[in-house]
């Protein structure tokens, strides 16, 4: 399988990337936006994932019906998503229609922005929130950041709160669109059946007049410290425990390191805290994620139990992850490494799946590294490694949520 890379920057700052590969069957492509939760002003909380809802609502070209019956015409598999650090905007599609998924994508992303949709669009959001706040994880996982990042923006909520939507104006979104969905600020991404320079051409047709604004990103550190908060909830019959802590960062070379380590000492299953935790009965779930941000990074950890077993699981929780420096052992590591690496492979074998991993790589590192590049990482990670990262960042400083009936 014959792979190229390919990129260019148009003249006003908008990257172009693509990673052809003549045997694919179908054309992926992506806009992502280096803009998030992140980059938003506290009173305007949850104005990037609100903004990504309003861009299906019409162009100047497209009403919202328009939107959604082209993606169907051209049987493309689309959506969008917001995170903390960017919004992406896709669609994976026969080669002989990525011409019109770029076209209609490119188009979505200078919307009309009305004041009625917004209005609608609003409550939608609102309602959203409801339903997020009724279930007992998210509500663990957002006070969570909130304690641990604490004003550092990263402990903003993605979908803001109902306070920050409610009071939020079309005025203000405008604004915030007009300064971040700047060229300079988007890279749009492409993988699978690609005719490089065609991109280049159809992106240049959609994108090339829009006018960069120079948009860029606050990178103030966070300042973790220690902390401990207890949820009461009589509504919930779990107990819910959920940690973090310092990890390396998305630009880190020992984010690796961290994906073979949380693989080994915490993936749902197969893991050290699956077999100390899951398979006794004494958790429901027990799992330790690697969360790499632009220049940051944090460990979680989360567990849910029976309440009247809520400190033994805590316990054994922590002890499990501060025990593992002392007997890591070469063949979790080995069994980890091939766990990552094959679902590195899995993903990046699927045109769709390679976009997004191209685009984010891009959008963090502003640089390309193949499959193969990434997978000679992974496989290079040693137990050596693995305890130096452990002495180096050693899940301290922590921060604690719990949440039970009381």
């Amino acid at each position: 399988m014959a792979l190229t890379f390919q990129h260019k920057q148009l003249a006003n700052g908008l990257t172009v990337i693509a990673e052809c590969n003549d045997d694919a069957h179908t054309s992926a492509v992506g806009y992502f936006v280096k803009t998030g939760t992140r980059d938003e002003d506290k009173p305007l909380m949850g104005v990037s994932h609100f903004l990504e809802h309003m861009m299906f609502k019409g162009t100047a070209r497209r009403s919202a019906d328009d939107v959604n019956r082209e993606f169907d015409e051209i049987g493309a598999n689309y959506n969008a998503f917001t995170s903390h650090e960017m919004t992406v905007y896709f669609a994976q599609v026969l080669p002989e229609y990525l011409p019109r998924a770029i076209d209609l994508l490119g188009d979505m992303l200078r919307p009309a922005l009305r004041q009625d949709d917004f209005d609608m669009e609003k409550q939608v959001i609102i309602e959203e929130i409801g339903m997020y706040d009724d279930r007992p994880m998210w509500r663990l996982h957002d006070t969570l950041l909130e304690e641990y990042f604490a004003e550092h923006p990263l402990s903003y909520r993605v979908l803001g709160t109902k306070d920050s939507v409610s009071d939020l104006t079309a005025q203000q979104m405008r604004g915030y669109f007009e300064q971040r969905y700047s060229p300079d600020n988007i890279t749009v991404s492409a993988a699978g059946r690609i005719d490089f320079d065609q991109l280049v051409d159809d992106v240049e047709r959609i994108a090339g007049h829009w006018t960069p604004t120079g948009a860029a990103r606050s990178y103030t550190a966070p300042q973790p410290a220690p902390h401990d908060r207890k949820l009461v909830d009589p509504k919930v019959n779990r107990h819910y425990i959920a940690m973090m802590c310092p990890a390396p960062s998305a630009q880190d070379e020992r984010r690796y390191v961290s994906k073979v380590l949380t693989d080994v000492l915490g993936d749902s299953e197969g893991s050290r805290l699956y077999w100390a935790l899951v398979d006794p009965g004494l958790a429901d779930e027990a799992d330790l994620s690697f969360l790499p941000y632009d220049q940051a990074g944090a460990y979680f950890a989360y567990a849910s139990c029976d309440p009247k077993r809520a400190d033994q699981v805590e316990t054994m929780l922590l002890e499990t992850i501060d025990q593992f420096v002392d007997n890591v052992e070469a063949d979790e590591i080995e069994r980890a490494k091939n766990k990552v690496a094959t679902s590195a492979t899995l993903s990046g074998e699927n045109p769709g799946g390679r976009m997004r991993g191209l685009g984010g790589q891009w959008t963090y590192l502003g640089e390309y590294r193949s499959l193969a590049e990434e997978l000679e990482q992974i496989m290079a990670v040693t137990v050596d490694d693995v305890k130096q990262l452990i002495h180096d960042m050693p899940f301290q400083p922590r921060t604690i949520v719990r949440m039970g009936p009381g």
